[in-house]
């Protein structure tokens, strides 16, 4: 079983999980809409998540070292590698390429460095032994410091044995550099305006089609339910005479 598959199991247990509830609750209860609520969070954390991942980051760094080293690739921890070709799906390890790297607060950074070719998250990477030699170029040391700007994505997890793969390398003046992330500005401001075109088309879509159904529906039910009325009315009514005709008989001796 992939590590696409494993985590892929995970959230549909739990969103499976969370339907159930949600179904076993009564509406309006409070556990609805406690379950309602955390459906919600759910969703925006793995969105959230997803989007931290994919999009990438910039650290200030001073490179120390490069190396290349054997990887073990875990089915439960494949998806935090590249998968460059069809091969990798069925290798059981692989040779990899690291950047060893210290930040300006002597935190140590560890990326790795492999192609993304066609495949998910699309920098279409192919450059990894020329960025290899550039971090060989910019290899510095604490007396004679040369500060980069890694361009990355990913998450370092020590526990995981994951590590974020680095996209570009970039010599800066020193740590206190400013990098602005324009592409992630440029992507969210995008993609605000796309989620507020959705929500203008949807509202559109509801005030021409779904609002004069539900309108016409309301007007037949109503229809439906005076029709019922008069005709309770009118079976009250019978009833009414025909126990006034039973009472009618009541008083009447017997001869």
């Amino acid at each position: 079983m992939s590590g696409y598959t494993f985590w892929g199991i995970v959230i549909l247990a739990v969103a499976v999980l969370i339907g159930v509830l949600h179904w076993i609750y009564p509406a309006g209860s409070r556990g609805r809409r406690v379950l309602t609520w955390s459906w919600r969070i759910v969703v925006f954390l793995f969105v959230a998540a997803f989007l931290h991942y994919t999009l990438p980051q910039h650290d200030i760094v001073r490179i120390v070292n490069t190396y290349q080293e054997r990887q073990d690739l875990n089915d439960w921890t494949r998806i935090f590698w590249a998968n460059p070709d069809d091969q990798s799906t069925g290798l059981i390890n692989r040779d990899v390429q690291f950047i060893q790297a210290v930040k300006a607060n002597g935190k140590p950074m560890v990326y790795r460095n492999e192609d993304t070719s066609w495949s998910w998250p699309p920098y279409f990477k192919f450059d990894t032994a020329n960025l290899q030699t550039q971090a060989e170029d910019n290899k510095s040391t604490a007396e004679a410091p040369k500060w980069v700007s890694v361009t990355h994505y990913g998450w370092r997890m020590v526990y995981f044995s994951a590590f974020p793969n680095a996209i570009s390398i970039k010599p800066v003046a020193g740590p206190d550099a400013t990098i602005i992330p324009w592409f992630n500005i440029v992507f969210f401001v995008v993609l605000a305006l796309i989620l507020l075109m959705i929500r203008r088309m949807w509202l559109q879509f509801r005030e021409r089609s779904i609002d004069p159904v539900l309108e016409d529906m309301g007007e037949a039910w109503d229809g439906v339910e005076d029709r019922a009325d008069e005709a309770a009315s009118r079976a009250r009514g019978v009833w009414g005479r025909f126990l006034g005709w039973l009472g009618t008989w009541k008083g009447k001796p017997r001869g």
